[in-house]
């Protein structure tokens, strides 16, 4: 059974969406303020969460700031992030603060209730099947513990990371564009434009490449796209 937790400080909404995932089997927990929200998630004698629903716009501290802190202490859980801001722009950097996923207010739970699953099951998908871990070059990247080991260290990986990984590793060899990249991994339109698929290259190079200012595994291959070398 998954555990959510909701950082949410409109208290209709928040029992309206707690209600809705306890109906679906879920366990739930809800904090209003953002300094809560952020003592939970950085607790590490509080219960695992699979999923964090967190409100943009919060008393205390933002929602933006709290993924940021958040990965940068190392936690990883999936978090979808809510939003009265619709814009691409908004959109864009709410995936860069560390959000695994963005949906703007209002919203009908219907639609929350297929996002939830479906961070749920990319979380599965990313750590299932034949390539739960796959070596390139001298890195050896573990999907089911979302790590990539590589020249002494062990890097751990956000979701989105660990998808984008896993999605150039499944077609190694082939370009992979920009377009593609956005469909898959962030449910975004191919045409936006963004910086945020180039700079999730990027980590991803420091993870994987002895020298990421000249890769050799993680290519790019000017104006078609990327391509992943894993020998």
């Amino acid at each position: 059974m998954a555990r959510i937790l909701i950082v949410e400080d409109e208290a209709n909404l928040a029992k309206g969406i707690r209600f809705n995932l306890e109906l679906e089997g879920y366990e739930v927990e809800v904090v209003d303020d953002g300094l809560t929200a952020l003592a939970r998630l950085t607790d590490p004698a509080a219960p695992a969460l699979d999923l964090v629903i967190l409100d943009v716009m919060l008393p205390g501290l933002d929602g933006l700031s709290i993924a940021e802190r958040v990965r940068a202490a190392g936690n990883f859980t999936p978090v979808l992030m809510l939003t009265a801001k619709s814009l691409p722009e908004d959109v864009v950097q709410g995936l860069e603060s560390g959000a695994d996923d963005y949906l703007p207010k209002p919203f009908e739970l219907t639609v929350l209730l297929a996002r939830v699953r479906g961070l749920l099951r990319r979380r599965e998908w990313t750590r299932g099947g034949a390539a739960e871990s796959t070596r390139v070059g001298e890195a050896v990247v573990d999907f089911r513990n979302f790590e990539v080991q590589a020249h002494g260290a062990v890097h751990q990986l956000t979701l989105l990371e660990a998808t984008l990984l896993k999605l150039l590793v499944q077609n190694a060899g082939r370009v992979v564009s920009k377009g593609e990249i956005l469909e898959k991994v962030w449910n975004l339109s191919p045409d936006t434009e963004t910086r945020a698929v180039d700079n999730f290259i990027m980590r991803l190079r420091r993870y994987l490449e002895p020298d990421p200012r000249t890769p050799k595994h993680l290519q790019t291959v000017r104006g078609a796209g990327y391509r992943l070398v894993v020998t």
